[in-house]
């Protein structure tokens, strides 16, 4: 768990490749159930459609469905966002822990409000981290760069606020169940290390790596 933009992705794909571990993305889970037409699908599909909220219990019935099934440990993202999604998954599927990334807001606002995007192309530059040659240019073509609505500060701010209020209460929940694990941080590369050695008391590693400067 953690905010967007906290780099849960990143850390996710780096688990998945030092850990025999399968990932599952709630919005993967979603896609391919609608496309197969299951009964949770079908469900799931008449609300977006609709365009309002999966209601928890179809949710529910999605990632349980996915879960019950697997004959391996198993690395949920983007699930559950809410109190009932948890208590319902914490009752059916009972996780052994839940690690969030606590990365504060102005980190977050700062990464993502300073991504510039070369729209026909999808090239994505970073004022900070992968600036273009010529500020507001793309490299290739020399085309403007835009800042999607997405990226911008206002909206990055109001989706933070989003996430906390929605998502403080189930973080309260699996601390009251003694199963959140916190890793504070800045950046990805900060956060990895703290995440594999913890990760290494749960599931053996596919390979011993060796992280200069941590101990």
């Amino acid at each position: 768990m953690g905010p967007p933009g906290s780099g849960k992705g990143t850390i996710s794909t780096r688990i998945v490749k030092d850990f025999a571990i399968k990932h599952l993305s709630s919005g993967d889970i979603l896609r391919s159930q609608i496309l197969n037409k299951t009964a949770a699908g079908v469900s799931a599909k008449k609300y977006i459609d609709e365009g309002t909220l999966v209601p928890d219990k179809v949710m529910v019935d999605l990632i349980i469905g996915e879960l019950k099934p697997l004959q391996q440990n198993w690395l949920l993202d983007g699930f559950p966002r809410t109190v009932p999604q948890a208590e319902a998954l914490y009752n059916q599927e009972p996780v052994d822990v839940v690690m969030n990334l606590n990365i504060p807001d102005e980190i977050i606002i700062n990464r993502i409000k300073g991504r510039w995007t070369h729209a026909p192309s999808g090239r994505i530059y970073h004022t900070e981290f992968n600036p273009p040659k010529v500020p507001g240019v793309d490299d290739v073509t020399g085309e403007p760069l835009i800042q999607r609505d997405d990226d911008k500060e206002e909206t990055v701010q109001r989706r933070l606020a989003a996430y906390w209020k929605l998502t403080k209460p189930v973080l309260d929940f699996y601390r009251d169940h003694g199963i959140l694990m916190e890793f504070k941080g800045k950046y990805s590369n900060e956060i990895w290390p703290h995440v594999h050695k913890f990760m290494s008391t749960k599931i053996e590693p596919k390979q011993y790596t060796q992280y200069k400067g941590f101990s």
